[in-house]
């Protein structure tokens, strides 16, 4: 196809109106409707993964649409009533089928890549410094999908030509897509589904983003990449099959796509999405570390992190902890990232609500707090973790600090709640020896390094209420 007859073809057919509501559906949506795209380490320009895994997102309801609105452009010829004019003409089937793929396909490729784009400029002008390509091959894979469906859309009109088809294909599409979607599980880090792994992953779009360092294995991409040229072969074949029994063996690309792609493709999760080493990897300024996709954020977190370790270092000696690093291990939805039994690091979350704002001095105290008492409450459903770990810190932090209890910012406890139960717990630690405080505390941070014991119980000496 050159140049001509893909001007010709924008101007005959509905691709340009199928790129138009692509681009501009998935802007609105990601700017309009409020998600977890919008807040924390997962927003969608907060780095190269998470701006193509949240693009890819949106094709629960764009291949349905590009399903569609190919099935309606496939019944072109059939409303002209030209299909068997066109029959007589010496130009083969396969060059129209292949001028009116072609055409859809630019159409919706461009307005991905346009999204893709407006996504890239967000993330450069953003506060990243870590430039993956392994982005790419998710963002590409979501193009060729869209290509595909619309491709096998309008093959099926050509072959069931009536004006139920698109609508029947938009819902069949759409009710396909929901059935294999995976899904993040309250029980489990990774996504399950309804169907097998493998029957899932013949799904274009993916689960949404709750893991900044889980991307997809390269088989994912390879047996999707499989089943949607398998998918397009098809769709192309059908559009340019005149005979029934053509129209039948057009179905064997589609057929052989899907047995490659089952064979490819990972059984279980664990092998669908991983963790992107290089992502992950530690990035320090001296003691204080973070992964390497966070690398931007390290300046603001030295020094704070630092002047933590030393006022730390001063009330517990060589006890205290004597490195913060950012957790990089995937956690269950809603619950926190167990403590590592490490007592000489403090493992730090960047989706923690207490300290995703803060810096300077706050951000010292929020890391001294977080030193002296680590979360380790699986039963939390907050990242900042129960009122009595709310406590336990504030606690801990004024002790370092050689001042009363506060109220601890950004979590979900009233500044009442906190004030009260810090109130008797503190009464009764205060009235100790300050030797017998200093055993309290270090006892306390070696329960919760350990997660054997509540911290605030070991704090108190027992039961507080």
């Amino acid at each position: 196809m050159n140049l001509r007859i893909l001007r010709i073809e924008l101007r005959r057919s509905v691709a340009p109106w199928a790129g138009a509501v692509v681009l501009v559906t998935s802007l609105a949506f990601l700017h309009l409707v409020p998600g977890p795209w919008w807040t924390g380490t997962t927003l969608w320009t907060a780095q190269w993964t998470s701006m193509a895994l949240w693009t890819r997102y949106l094709l629960v309801f764009l291949w349905p649409v590009a399903v569609g609105l190919g099935a309606l452009q496939g019944l072109r010829d059939h409303r002209s009533k030209v299909a068997e004019l066109l029959a007589s003409t010496p130009r083969p089937p396969l060059h129209r089928a292949a001028s009116l793929a072609g055409t859809m396909a630019f159409a919706l490729g461009s307005a991905f890549a346009l999204l893709v784009l407006v996504g890239s400029v967000r993330v450069i002008a953003g506060d990243t410094s870590y430039t993956p390509l392994g982005w790419l091959p998710i963002s590409l894979v979501a193009a060729l999908a869209l290509a595909a469906g619309a491709a096998l859309g309008m093959g099926v009109a050509r072959t069931l030509p009536s004006v139920l088809t698109p609508p029947a294909l938009a819902v069949c599409a759409f009710l396909s897509v929901s059935f294999l979607r995976q899904v993040q599980s309250s029980d489990h880090v990774l996504p399950t589904s309804a169907a097998p792994n493998r029957l899932s992953l013949l799904s274009p779009p993916v689960v949404d983003v709750r893991e900044t360092l889980l991307t997809l294995s390269v088989p994912v991409h390879l047996g999707q990449t499989l089943w949607l040229l398998g998918m397009a072969a098809t769709g192309l074949a059908l559009l340019a099959a005149t005979r029934p029994r053509t129209r039948l063996l057009a179905l064997t690309p589609l057929l052989a796509g899907g047995a490659l792609a089952l064979l490819v493709l990972p059984a279980h999760p664990r092998d669908t999405y991983v963790v992107d080493r290089a992502a992950a990897a530690q990035v320090c300024d001296g003691p204080v570390c973070v992964a390497a996709v966070r690398q931007a954020r390290l300046d603001g977190l030295a020094g704070p992190g630092k002047e933590a370790l030393r006022l730390m270092r001063g009330a517990l000696g060589d006890a205290a902890p004597a490195t913060f690093r950012e957790t990089t291990v995937p956690r269950a939805l809603g619950a926190l990232a167990r403590q590592p039994h490490d007592s000489r690091s403090v493992f730090i979350d960047f989706d923690d609500t207490v300290m995703a704002d803060a810096t300077g001095d706050r951000l010292t105290r929020v890391l001294v707090a977080q030193g002296m008492a680590p979360l380790c409450n699986p039963r939390s459903v907050n990242e900042s973790g129960t009122l009595e770990d709310t406590v336990a810190q504030s606690i801990a932090l004024a002790w370092v600090l050689g001042e009363e209890p506060r109220p601890v910012d950004g979590t979900m406890h009233t500044t009442k709640g906190q004030t009260e139960l810090a109130g008797r717990v503190w009464e009764r630690f205060t009235a100790l020896p300050r030797a017998e405080q200093r055993q309290r505390i270090i006892a306390m941070r070696a329960a919760a390094v350990s997660c054997s014991r509540d911290a605030l119980t070991v704090l108190a000496g027992g039961r507080f209420w």
